[in-house]
């Protein structure tokens, strides 16, 4: 409720300057926006929660009372650690399948009502691979209309080219991939020997593996996409060689950890709060609220790490998980048993 007050607050102004009725804010923003804030906060949430309740129970002597009446420390982790494990569990299902649903909804909304720079296009000089022995290039892609300046596609055969295609223009001629070349050229090489036509003022009509869909994303659009979804776009950029999937795999392997997350903040907060401290419950939420701090500056660290520097997306993303179960285990060996 709170994020939601601050969103609101935030964005007023958006909403009142564009055409855009109370029910579409509602259902196409503020009930998608729910999914998003949980699946970021749940870890810290857990964490929270876990402090609340073991530090009331410490405060109230009943942590002492049952380490006295014989149940070893181990033994009262177990209730946490599965009610951790189900958590987890539906964060995992969540980050994976549903939520995405529910971010894709309110980025297209946000990108069309609130910040249209959220919708980027790849306009100028791209080159990638159609598949492995097509390679293709464009100039310039003009939204507006899906047209496409200077075309060239190069293929291959055992790693030498065989054929060569240039267009001055592109036109959408039927999507998603039915395109009309204008005034083009095509060269067959086969070995030494080289057949060339110029059909300049002419049109041709071809199927070419991209649609414009291609050249327009979403600077987020990796939040946008279910797990399934994420996996084949990776492969696809990869197999083109564009090169830009590092980003979506940090999304990949986070949507794993996250829910990990969960179990090592629960550890750590059963192994502060389950001992009796004369600062209470106060003591217990500031020592929490200042780990939970300390791992999402150090989640951040790590994912500029990957952006920026050559450590691998996996490592990176699971490097606060690392450091931070070394820390609960340290804690659990000095709990209060």
């Amino acid at each position: 409720m709170f994020a939601i007050i601050m969103d609101f607050a935030e964005r007023i102004n958006h909403f009142i300057g564009q055409e855009v009725t109370t029910r579409e804010i509602i259902m196409e923003y503020y009930l998608p926006f729910i999914p998003w804030i949980n699946g970021l906060m749940w870890p810290l949430f857990a964490l929270l929660a876990v402090i609340f309740f073991t530090s009331r129970m410490a405060t109230n002597s009943e942590i002492i009372s049952i380490l006295s009446s014989g149940v070893s420390y181990y033994r009262l982790l177990v209730p946490f650690m599965v009610s951790a494990l189900i958590i987890a569990s539906l964060l995992w299902y969540g980050n994976n399948y549903i939520i995405p649903i529910s971010t894709k909804i309110k980025n297209e909304f946000t990108a069309e009502h609130i910040r249209k720079s959220e919708q980027k296009t790849h306009s100028n000089h791209v080159h990638f691979f159609i598949n492995p022995d097509e390679k293709a290039y464009i100039r310039y892609f003009k939204k507006k209309d899906s047209s496409i300046n200077t075309f060239r596609l190069e293929k291959f055969n055992n790693g030498e080219i065989v054929s060569f295609t240039k267009a001055k223009k592109l036109t959408m001629k039927e999507y998603p991939n039915r395109w009309t070349m204008h005034d083009y050229e095509e060269r067959q090489c086969t070995g030494l020997e080289e057949d060339l036509l110029i059909a300049k003022g002419e049109t041709k009509d071809t199927t070419l593996n991209f649609s414009p869909d291609d050249f327009v994303y979403y600077s987020k659009a990796m939040e946008m996409m279910t797990t399934t979804d994420l996996r084949d776009y990776i492969q696809l950029e990869r197999s083109r060689g564009i090169g830009a999937a590092k980003k979506f795999e940090i999304e990949l392997f986070r949507r794993s950890a996250d829910p990990f997350t969960i179990l090592i903040l629960t550890l750590i907060g059963v192994s502060i709060a389950s001992r009796k401290t004369r600062g209470g419950m106060g003591l217990h939420l500031a020592l929490g609220v200042i780990i939970g701090a300390l791992f999402v500056i150090l989640a951040k660290f790590s994912a500029t790490f990957v952006n920026n520097l050559s450590l691998p997306p996996a490592l990176g993303v699971w490097l606060p998980n690392i450091f931070f179960s070394i820390v609960a285990l340290w804690l659990l060996f000095k709990a209060q048993k």
